[in-house]
């Protein structure tokens, strides 16, 4: 894969303003979803609540083929 040395700069760029604006997310994810903390059958959960609506919210659960994504996701950033 030939990847444009300027958009990866980019991207560092706004995944660095992002981590400092939310370090919680960053944590969370480095945590649990890059740990190898989630074993197939884990349910995740996420909501969104915008400002003046009702909160919308979803589940999934985690299966195999999630997982060999997250290890396949994590070789590209090492």
């Amino acid at each position: 894969m030939n990847m444009n040395p300027g958009l990866i700069m980019k991207l560092m760029s706004a995944k660095n303003t992002f981590t400092k604006n939310h370090p919680k997310v960053e944590a969370f994810v480095k945590k649990i979803l890059l740990g190898g903390q989630l074993p197939e059958g884990t349910i995740i959960e996420m909501a969104v609540k915008k400002p003046g609506e009702e909160t919308i919210s979803m589940n999934f659960k985690v299966l195999q083929s999630d997982l060999e994504l997250v290890e396949e996701l994590k070789e590209l950033t090492k």
